[in-house]
């Protein structure tokens, strides 16, 4: 059977002229910095830069600015500064404050310094400019203005003043979303995209007056000038018209979908001629049009398909779309390219691209006059999700901004304590020096193997003919022991948190704080299956903790949304965020097994909650207790429904369970799911994929009226043992595999890991009593659902990802699993602040109830964190200091 990585050679040769850089093999097995700093990412690939590297501690930079006499490097990101780097040093020489909103003031709540509600650090999307002049720099901030830098003859920079914009009038949102920007040659106008009013926004820069407006596509990102016209990228294409089939798009806001997976459709260029004041063509592109740029003649204006991994090449004059390139080796590669930005040469001979989920700058040779010829040469190694670049004419050098990254080493405290936190970014930017001719070839040697494109390899193999039935198939088609697979998506823990204390597993007892006295299910499952100790989540939020679970993929438009979630928080939990334009092109799980005709039932997974009272005139929405009651048969006084967020799941999710709602307790989604089974036995059949959404474990703090975090926690348990034992006990025990992770580690604390979480793989055919060290992240499961189920992998990641071969044996044993008893009251309940003598703790309580915990992720992260540590450890026990988050939360 095969184990681990299978890589082709060709993608393993690395050119001592580049320098050594080891094998996929010998990196460290946990993710983090390896040997030769070679860092390893939760999402299969490793990461080894070209060029000088300059580390952002704390930042996920989106957008960059040279100044023209070159002296300044300006990069921004979710921060409340604006840093500029000396690039000849290749270091920051300063940390410039934003200017304060002249007409914004911060929400009042108490114990300010614990909530930090100061949202000044919120920038954009994109957009950060210098004028011609370089005496001024203009930066898009997402919450609704532009931010206005002066400059120093000596290059340093101050800020100045704010343009507020007209308020962008959304359903649910009234500040604008700014986001890419261009200035007029005479630097007196500026061009504004407006991301969330659908427009383009015309400002004069004397006094920040908005002079004309014109109408353009949906969620315009970027805007080029070129010969007296203006070029707007539209993420979401051009506006619905009647009859058009449309999805929500954030804040309210529809977008064009297609009719079977109902993710957004289409993307699109407006072209305005400025002098006509008109907008004159919409030229239709490829999905998610992103970054643009223009040829140094302007006869030509690029644009970046970031959701069908093209080009789409510009005529200016024509004002039509003459030619699409590939940003990848081979249309027939997987999705995951991810254009999303551009940068030409000073010769207009060279384009380069930030090839966003490929962690690389494409290189391509630009000749669009001979038709044809414009064509993709080699990828130059980049960081993690390089999503901005420009070129220095000056040095011969591409800047390029790459939004993620892990930290250099674990944050430490004085008493030795040391560990992670996925939201200790360490982003940076790369100075690379133009490649050679003759290097390109090594270097896209390396960003090949970088991505494992030996693994995509081996996963686009053919099944072979006579192969006997395995757990895991060796090839994706080949038969399987195992009909049926479950999936369980929890919320929110890290492997310390759970199994810290746990002697057979990497872990630290000190981080512990939800162990067996609380969890006794999810303990006595890694004792009897797998105990899994090198998993980690793919993401490190629900917005795209549940991207990942789903779709094996996180798009452009959700790495750059951390700027805020200014239009949307697209877990697709809520009511009001689900967001079409959020979604992988490649489609989710579902849809891959609907078009090669698998069984499907999703209990709560992409389902907005409709729990309400019975009675329409009672006020208010239902509490804990009220829905326990209910649950229990005490009561009938709630009601418990949902609704699809994503409208394809609706033929096979049933509207009377309830997914994300804090208020209900898993035991009623337990009991739902038992009950069909049930159903299902009476009726000889079962589907082949099952998701399950179990949420409570994300707890709510020690708010009064609501179960304590250990009480949360022990319902969560208990209802996955539940669920567990039911399933083990049923007639379709022989043919299935139970898999369970949490959609994130929501900036929780790990001594190995911020990303590392607790993961389930439970079968007849799973391995008994191991432990399990291989690295495995969220795409594993995925992948694995896929292997035994015959789908092929939707993109690049679960392509790339390692079956869970490891955990699995072709000789089954039938024992099925016995829960146990919860050993907290279900119904134990945070005391009222007035109760609690501990100064510390009655903070908690009283932070707490100001926080929202009836949508997904409201809640800070940080604020939350330490709440659930002293609710657990006590106040006499210090929380782990390099676990606070290092820059404002982005749920």
């Amino acid at each position: 059977m095969i184990r681990g990585w299978i890589l082709t050679c060709w993608a393993v040769l690395v050119s001592a002229a580049l320098g050594q850089v080891p094998s996929i093999e010998s990196t460290a097995d946990l993710v983090g910095r390896g040997r030769d700093n070679v860092i390893s990412t939760p999402v299969n690939q490793v990461l080894t830069p070209y060029g000088r590297q300059v580390e952002l501690d704390g930042l996920r930079p989106q957008a960059i600015a040279l100044s023209p006499d070159g002296r300044r490097l300006l990069v921004s990101g979710k921060t409340s500064e604006l840093l500029a780097i000396d690039p000849d040093q290749a270091k920051v020489v300063q940390r410039v404050a934003l200017p304060p909103e002249s007409q914004k003031q911060p929400p009042k709540v108490a114990s300010p310094n614990i909530l930090n509600p100061d949202r000044k650090g919120q920038v954009s999307y994109t957009g950060l400019i210098y004028a011609h002049s370089g005496r001024r720099v203009y930066l898009s901030n997402v919450d609704g203005s532009i931010k206005v830098f002066a400059v120093a003859g000596d290059g340093t920079i101050e800020p100045t003043h704010v343009f507020n914009l007209p308020e962008a009038k959304a359903p649910r949102r009234k500040e604008e979303i700014p986001s890419g920007l261009a200035l007029s040659d005479d630097d007196t106008r500026l061009y504004v995209c407006g991301n969330l009013s659908n427009t383009l926004l015309e400002i004069s820069t004397a006094d920040g007056k908005v002079l004309r407006t014109w109408d353009v596509g949906v969620a315009p990102y970027d805007v080029v000038l070129a010969k007296g016209k203006a070029f707007v990228s539209n993420w979401g294409g051009r506006r619905p018209g009647p009859g058009d089939l449309t999805g929500p798009a954030g804040r309210g806001t529809v977008v064009r979908v297609d009719p079977v997976r109902h993710i957004a459709s289409e993307g699109s260029v407006s072209v305005v001629d400025l002098a006509a004041n008109r907008v004159s063509k919409e030229l239709i592109t490829g999905l998610h049009a992103s970054g643009l740029a223009a040829s140094p003649d302007r006869k030509f204006v690029v644009c970046a398909n970031a959701g069908s991994d093209n080009l789409s090449l510009i005529d200016v004059d024509k004002e039509a779309v003459v030619e699409t390139v590939w940003a990848k080796a081979r249309p027939s590669d997987l999705f995951g390219a991810s254009p999303n930005a551009l940068a030409f040469d000073d010769a207009g001979k060279r384009l380069y691209v930030a090839n966003g989920s490929q962690n690389a700058v494409a290189v391509l040779r630009f000749d669009p006059e001979d038709k044809g010829d414009t064509k993709l040469q080699g990828l130059i190694p980049a960081g993690w999700f390089p999503g901005a670049v420009l070129f220095d004419a000056r040095r011969k050098v591409l800047c390029v901004a790459n939004i993620k990254g892990l930290p250099e080493r674990p944050k430490a405290q004085k008493n030795g304590s040391k560990g992670f936190n996925s939201h200790h970014y360490s982003g940076s930017v790369s100075l690379m020096p133009i490649p050679s001719k003759e290097d390109l070839p090594k270097l896209a040697e390396r960003a090949a193997k970088n991505m494992r494109r030996g693994a995509i390899a081996q996963a686009a193999l053919p099944a072979r003919k006579g192969q006997p039935p395995r757990a895991i198939p060796e090839r994706i088609g080949e038969p399987s022991l195992i009909e049926h697979v479950v999936y369980v998506i929890k919320e929110n823990r890290t492997y310390d948190q759970i199994f810290g204390k746990l002697p057979r597993g990497r872990g630290h007892a000190d981080l512990c704080v939800f162990g067996a006295e609380v969890t006794p299910n999810q303990h006595k499952m890694v004792d009897e299956f797998v105990l899994l100790d090198n998993t980690y989540c793919a993401g490190i939020c629900s917005a795209d903790g549940h991207q990942w679970s789903t779709t094996a993929f996180g798009t452009d438009y959700m790495e750059k949304s951390f700027a805020g979630f200014p239009r949307s928080y697209p877990d697709g939990m809520g009511e009001d965020e689900a967001d079409a334009l959020a979604y992988s092109p490649a489609g989710f799980l579902w849809d891959n097994a609907v078009a090669h005709k698998k069984s499907i039932r999703n209990y709560g997974e992409f389902m907005a909650p409709k729990v309400r009272w019975k009675d329409p005139k009672r006020k208010g929405s239902p509490d804990y207790l009220s829905c326990y009651r209910t649950w229990k048969g005490e009561s009938g006084d709630v009601i418990f429904e949902c609704e699809p967020s994503v409208e394809s799941l609706r033929p096979f999710s049933p509207t009377d369970y309830v997914g994300w709602e804090m208020a209900v307790p898993d035991q009623f989604r337990a009991d739902y799911v038992i009950r069909e089974l049930k159903e299902f036995e009476r009726k000889g059949e079962f589907p082949n994929l099952v998701l399950i959404c179990l949420p409570n474990d994300h707890t709510s703090g020690t708010s009064f009226g609501s179960p304590t975090p250990a009480s949360c926690m022990a319902d969560n348990d208990l209802a996955f043992g539940r669920v567990v034992e039911a399933l083990s006990h049923s007639r379709f025990w022989g043919k299935m595999a139970i898999f369970g992770i949490e959609d994130d580690p929501q900036a929780g604390w790990d001594h190995v890991s911020g990303y590392r979480t607790t993961a389930y793989c439970i079968s007849p055919y799973a391995k008994r009593k191991a432990v399990v060290s291989t690295q495995y992240n969220t795409t594993s499961l995925i992948r694995t659902i896929e292997q035994i189920l015959g789908l092929p992998p939707m993109n690049q990641f679960d392509a790339s990802a390692t079956p869970m071969f490891d955990c699995f044996t072709d000789k089954p044993d039938p024992t099925p699993f016995e829960s146990v008893a919860n050993k907290v009251p279900l119904d134990q309940m945070n005391p009222n602040p007035r109760a609690i003598r501990d100064e510390a703790l009655r903070r908690d309580a009283l932070v707490s109830a100001q926080l929202n915990f009836r949508e997904v992720d409201k809640a800070p992260e940080d604020v939350l964190n330490r709440i659930l540590w002293r609710a657990q450890k006590g106040t006499a026990v210090p929380y782990p200091e390099w676990a606070v988050t290092l820059v404002e939360d982005d749920d």
